[in-house]
């Protein structure tokens, strides 16, 4: 009997050892919504719920030998990035991802840690906003990461600057009462998501949702729809988290339900 082939999405991310964000997250994460995640390992970091200690590269050679491996063998038309080392790396993922078209590219521009440890540098920034930012479908800054990426603008201009058709702004830092998300296609704001402020700080919600929503891209979702619902998944992700460590939490992910 031939078997359907299953939904797919390649992932290039960083190894967390708390379990909580990274490679780990969005395995869970896209594991939840029925899709096979391809997971290659661009980073390993020495962390915690406490702090980030340190981080060793994958070499550009082994990426390469991996998403080839998996290219020639398995159909997948959704990648998803995150954590990313250096601008050989950035320039190796760019120049691979451009030989598949077309794919949907989720890209989660992880800047700093949760705990405000430095994970990037001006030149990787630009090398980002150069080689992948133009080939991704959806990008997932937080304020903070948006002031970075784009420093001195508001944030219509800085959004304007970034050459991706979609932005998704997350501004879970950005009130203690209530916080909106702020969704853009072509630099116009198209939607707002709002949601109650949430006490305690967590460890993983971005790669929570930025994995849900290339799950959801993978299985057919529009971009507008998976933000939302990709947003609804994480926030009862947070809302059911638990502390496993000493400082932040640990987001639940269960199975998906749709709408």
């Amino acid at each position: 009997m031939d078997r359907p082939k299953a939904d797919s999405v390649l992932l290039f991310s960083g190894l967390d050892p708390s379990g909580a964000a990274g490679i780990s997250a969005d395995i869970e994460t896209i594991n939840n919504f029925g899709v096979t995640p391809l997971p290659i390992i661009t980073t390993l970091t020495a962390q915690n719920t406490q702090r980030f200690d340190s981080i060793v590269l994958t070499e550009d050679s082994l990426l390469e030998k991996q998403y080839n491996l998996i290219h020639e063998d398995i159909s997948f038309r959704t990648v998803k990035i995150g954590l990313l080392g250096s601008v050989s790396q950035i320039e190796t993922i760019s120049r691979l991802i451009s030989k598949k078209s077309p794919l949907s590219v989720v890209l989660d521009p992880i800047l700093i840690s949760g705990n405000q440890e430095n994970l990037s540098s001006s030149k990787m920034i630009e090398a980002m906003k150069i080689n992948l930012f133009p080939k991704s479908t959806i990008i997932t800054p937080n304020l903070e990461e948006l002031n970075f990426l784009a420093p001195g603008m508001g944030e219509q201009e800085a959004v304007s600057s970034l050459n991706c058709s979609w932005v998704l702004v997350t501004t879970s830092d950005a009130s203690k009462i209530d916080i909106e998300h702020r969704l853009y296609n072509d630099s116009n704001l198209i939607r707002r998501f709002k949601y109650k402020k949430l006490e305690g700080k967590f460890h993983g919600s971005g790669c929570t949702l930025s994995s849900a929503i290339s799950a959801l891209i993978a299985k057919g979702i529009s971009t507008e729809d998976a933000c939302d619902q990709g947003l609804a998944y994480t926030y009862q992700c947070l809302l059911n988290a638990k502390k496993i460590g000493k400082m932040q939490y640990h987001p639940t992910r269960a199975l998906y339900k749709s709408k």
